[in-house]
């Protein structure tokens, strides 16, 4: 099972609320958590739509 590493670098405050709903969706609410989740197409979507305010920080095959 492949997984990323994803951590939230931006704020929320002042987005949209799907981003926000986006974020929380991936189980990010606060600045600097780190969450591993499997490495899906609709988690990738989820990343992309939110690349501004979350880094992936390692890729596990």
């Amino acid at each position: 099972m492949a997984t990323i590493k994803v951590k939230q670098i931006g704020s929320p405050i002042r987005r949209q609320s799907v981003q926000r709903d986006t974020l929380i969706g991936l189980g990010l609410n606060r600045m600097n958590k780190v969450r591993e989740l499997e490495d899906t197409p609709a988690v990738r979507g989820m990343v992309r739509k939110v690349q501004h305010l979350v880094q992936i920080i390692e890729e596990n095959a």
